[in-house]
């Protein structure tokens, strides 16, 4: 059996406004955080204490994501657009107003980004001609969260009416869809294997679903309030949630068990909402972010007790 002992690392401070999301760098020593004070951060692991300015933009910010092979990011501004960032230069290079809706996700598949916006709708991005390919239209109510599979041509999108459908990317044609939980659906992920789909929701349930044919595999009342986002870590075998009760909580990602519980009275975490969660390959630290403007850092030690 394993022992996890926590370390928190640091306590990074300079966001004006709740931090919703957080990003990997290319260089994993970085990373990238974002927030409602519409500040777009970067971080050195080696070196926490200080972040720096990437870009400002004047609305808040639920999703960010790096297109790595040409360290560029995908900034989406609620009720604007997206704009584009070069992270060599240091500057923006492109923007592109797509909708009045809140941007809740973007996830890179190819060549295309995917954006899910609050009035239910997908939106396909071709990034190399930076135009509008597609519109997915898949319910009346906001669509949280997108989760690329990693083996197949297909994505799962999380829904505030309660659903998760999956579509194919080769066709956009619905493969299925799953009245998965009594309450919106904020988080999505495949595991590394795209054996699992996991999805966290406003229910506070975490739900596993194997994904030959999405049946239910295991359901588990996680949090006391909502699960605001998933994380593997980057070789797999764990996964972290974080939650709208201030948990971080640590998991197994073979049995689904719970392994450790990362909150304010034991070991001096978030005193709100942790909204971002990310294990970066860096020290292989645990990332958390909350309403309370502060990430911080955490490192795991495993032992064996006999």
């Amino acid at each position: 059996m394993a022992k996890i002992h926590v370390d928190k690392i640091a306590t990074l401070a300079g966001h004006k406004d709740c931090i919703y999301t957080l990003a990997n760098a290319k260089n994993t020593q970085f990373f990238y955080s974002a927030g409602g004070d519409g500040l777009v951060a970067r971080w050195d692991l080696s070196n926490p204490e200080i972040g720096k300015m990437v870009a400002k933009v004047p609305n808040s910010i639920y999703a960010i994501c790096l297109l790595p092979e040409k360290n560029q990011l995908l900034v989406g501004q609620n009720y604007e657009g997206i704009h584009l960032i070069d992270l060599n230069e240091g500057k923006e290079i492109n923007s592109m107003k797509i909708s009045d809706a809140a941007i809740f996700d973007i996830q890179v598949r190819t060549q295309e980004a995917l954006i899910g916006l609050g009035d239910g709708v997908l939106v396909v991005v071709d990034l190399a001609s930076w135009s509008i390919k597609r519109h997915v239209k898949a319910s009346e109510k906001s669509l949280r969260t997108i989760a690329v599979h990693p083996r197949k041509p297909e994505v799962a999108l999380g829904f505030s009416d309660n659903y998760i459908r999956v579509f194919s990317t080769e066709t956009w044609q619905p493969i299925t869809q799953i009245e998965a939980h009594t309450n919106s659906v904020f988080t999505l992920r495949y595991s590394p294997n795209g054996d699992f789909l996991l999805s966290g929701s406003r229910d506070a349930h975490l739900k596993v679903w194997e994904t030959e044919q999405y049946q239910l595999h295991e359901s588990i009342v996680a949090h006391m309030y909502a699960i605001n986002r998933i994380a593997y870590h980057p070789k797999g075998q764990y996964f972290v949630t974080g939650s709208m009760d201030k948990a971080v909580k640590v998991w197994d990602a073979h049995s689904f068990r719970l392994l450790k519980v990362i909150d304010k009275g034991r070991h001096a975490g978030h005193g709100t909402s942790v909204n971002s969660v990310l294990w970066s390959p860096y020290e292989d630290y645990i990332l958390s972010a909350s309403d309370d403007r502060t990430i911080s850092v955490w490192n795991l030690s495993f032992s064996i007790v006999t």
